[in-house]
């Protein structure tokens, strides 16, 4: 049996680490003919003092934001696409490790390729990284980026 990825979900939160999963990706892609689809995920940005009402967001500054992050996952999309490389883009709203499992299985994604480090912070100490947990919950098989990959260098890499 072939194993194939024709479909690819790459989680970005325009960090450096999530830019070098990009330009991996790319590559990745490139090897294997697929497509690529970029997914960005906004945390609600407000949370009430006794938490009682759960993550509230303030829709003001969300579409913003949102729309920032639509200019800016656009441009790394152009990148994929510059190259030969089909790319959509996704922006979800919630808790990341939750909105990238649930974009994999919605996209029916053969492969997500994400990094081990992001822009998490101390919730990424206190609760463990987003990549760990999509790790252990991913419909589909994770490869995760460190920094550096051995053989991979991405000075040279476009994207």
């Amino acid at each position: 049996m072939e194993i194939t990825y024709k479909k690819i979900l790459v989680p970005i939160d325009f960090s450096d680490f999530s830019k070098n999963a990009f330009k991996y990706s790319l590559s990745f892609a490139k090897q294997h003919n697929a497509t690529i689809t970029l997914v960005y995920v906004m945390e609600p940005v407000f949370y009430p003092p006794d938490l009682s009402l759960g993550q509230i967001t303030l829709p003001a500054v969300d579409l913003d934001m949102e729309g920032k992050a639509r200019e800016e996952l656009e441009k790394v999309a152009d990148l994929a696409r510059n190259e030969g490389v089909a790319a959509a883009t996704i922006i979800k709203m919630g808790k990341p490790f939750v909105e990238i499992i649930d974009t994999a299985r919605e996209e029916d994604s053969d492969l997500i390729i994400i990094s081990t480090h992001g822009h998490s912070g101390m919730e990424q100490i206190l609760f463990g990284s987003t990549a760990d947990k999509v790790v252990r919950k991913a419909p589909c098989p994770v490869l995760v980026i460190r920094d550096p990959i051995k053989g991979f260098n991405y000075k040279e890499a476009k994207g």
